[in-house]
């Protein structure tokens, strides 16, 4: 359990003075924090990192994060525009092999994919899809990976359906919800409120079907990573102790994340114990893991070779596990 937030001025008074002299080309509050832009998952994926500032665990690490959001935070991280990013881990790894400037420095709290196929009132099984539109989050991305993945594996050809890009979180539950698919690859909670309000029916845990599919990495450049140590590893240890502070206090989480996406606390409350299985909270990146995943995208045409991330990932960063206690 983390110490209160009573001692957050002098938290963040120690750690300012622990990064100060150590950090290049970074700007500081008056107070002396360091001012960090940081691009998190829209949606329910980023409010554990949120929730984390709110409660002071970024500036007891001496960091002013700044919180925005990106649908291209390898773009943003290389250009210098955020310092730090969470991205998917197959655009980063693709986008590294082809010579983009960024190192993956972490895992996300949890690494296999949050996704679930959840059908309509006319796809009640996964035999019912045959014939149906389903949404596939957006075009190329991981949820489209595990949508079709689930369907080969279920002996459901491309040719039988027809794959829609309709969006992630809210956008994909409007669009079942209003008929325009039949089915959709989905987060939770809005697995749980399709339950408890009739819409949809939960087909397929997608980590059932790839559970070594690698889907979420925090990136930063390699000009940055290399000028300021120090601000990456506080940066990332303020990270875990929020996710892992979310896992232990569930019910302080959910009344936030309540707050913020509009559900009933119950169907927040099912959502949490669905995910338990997945929010790992463990910093370290699987090389192998990577590969496979790799090998995965391959195979279903969504990239032509299998890069080498020996260089691409650097794990001098992790926190460790007495700093997540």
């Amino acid at each position: 359990m983390f110490r209160t937030t009573k001692k957050l001025a002098a938290g963040a008074l120690a750690a300012a003075l622990v990064l100060t002299g150590c950090a290049a080309d970074v700007e500081r509050t008056a107070d002396g924090l360091v001012k960090l832009t940081y691009a998190s998952f829209a949606g329910p994926s980023g409010l554990p990192a949120k929730f984390g500032k709110e409660k002071g665990f970024f500036a007891e690490e001496g960091l002013d994060v700044t919180f925005v959001e990106a649908q291209d935070p390898v773009g943003l991280v290389s250009s210098g525009d955020v310092q730090i990013a969470d991205s998917d881990t197959t655009s980063a790894v693709i986008a590294a092999g082809k010579s983009a400037p960024i190192r993956i420095v972490s895992s996300m709290y949890r690494t296999k994919g949050p996704f679930y196929l959840i059908g309509g009132p006319n796809a009640k099984t996964l035999a019912d899809l045959k014939g149906k539109k389903i949404g596939i989050g957006r075009k190329g991305s991981g949820m489209e990976v595990y949508t079709r993945y689930i369907l080969k594996q279920n002996g459901i050809s491309e040719s039988e359906v027809t794959l829609i890009p309709t969006g992630a979180y809210q956008p994909a539950y409007a669009a079942l919800e209003s008929g325009q698919v039949d089915a959709t690859i989905i987060h939770e909670p809005f697995v749980s409120l399709a339950e408890s309000t009739g819409v949809g029916t939960l087909l397929a845990k997608g980590w059932d079907y790839l559970p070594n599919f690698h889907t979420g990495v925090e990136i930063t450049s390699a000009q940055f990573a290399q000028q300021n140590p120090d601000v990456v590893k506080k940066f990332l240890k303020a990270y875990f102790r929020s996710a892992v502070y979310a896992k232990q206090n569930q019910a302080e989480f959910r009344d936030y994340a309540v707050s913020q996406i509009k559900v009933p606390a119950e169907v927040e409350d099912n959502a949490l114990r669905r995910e338990d299985p997945i929010w790992e909270n463990r910093p370290e990146v699987d090389t192998n893991a990577l590969r496979e995943t790799q090998e995965i995208q391959r195979e279903l045409g969504f990239q032509d070779t299998v890069y080498d991330t020996t260089d691409v990932v650097d794990s001098s960063f992790l926190p460790s596990a007495e700093e997540l206690r």
